[in-house]
């Protein structure tokens, strides 16, 4: 009985439980896992006090069809567009030069093409050349389509207009 009990929790909670959540990766490790097996790279640009940063992790980044494509299709970077650390990309250092907290570092700047928005997501592909940057919160339903427009390769050959126009979400509405 009591071994039917534990095999049933083990079934419940922990095989059938799991939620499913995006593998956040530094852009350092990102760059060296691409090195090895090519995938486009998502970065998410936020800081520790955008609001709509934070809800943009708990609503979107943990909805399971968006966490999915993200681990699948993309190596996920978080990055605080504020940090101070020293930050190799494309051949150049970049660091944050304000001598304060809510200066932005320079590749923030780099990547959002100097429209400072948070959050703000970047697409990068394969060859880790910027693809396009996307600035203000997304929902999983809005984030959704442009996620597969780059993983599909769409951009290559349609518009985003397009695109959209026989997409088929797998976003479950609440």
């Amino acid at each position: 009985m009591f071994s039917t009990v534990i095999v049933l929790f083990i079934i419940t909670y922990v095989g059938f439980g799991q939620e499913v959540k995006v593998k956040w990766y530094s852009l350092e490790e990102a760059l060296e896992l691409n090195k090895k097996n090519q995938k486009k790279i998502f970065v998410d640009v936020y800081t520790d006090w955008c609001g709509w940063c934070k809800k943009m992790d708990a609503a979107t980044f943990n909805n399971p069809a968006i966490a999915q494509i993200l681990n699948t299709e993309y190596y996920a970077v978080k990055f605080n567009a504020e940090t101070k650390d020293t930050i190799s990309f494309g051949g150049r250092q970049f660091i944050n030069e304000g001598p304060n907290g809510r200066n932005p570092h320079q590749l923030a700047v780099a990547l959002l093409q100097g429209r400072m928005s948070y959050p703000s997501v970047v697409y990068i592909n394969e060859e880790n050349q910027l693809l396009t940057a996307v600035p203000g919160y997304m929902t999983p339903e809005g984030i959704e389509p442009i996620l597969m427009f780059f993983a599909d390769d769409a951009f290559k050959t349609q518009s985003f207009e397009d695109y959209t126009k026989q997409f088929v979400s797998k976003v479950k509405t609440q």
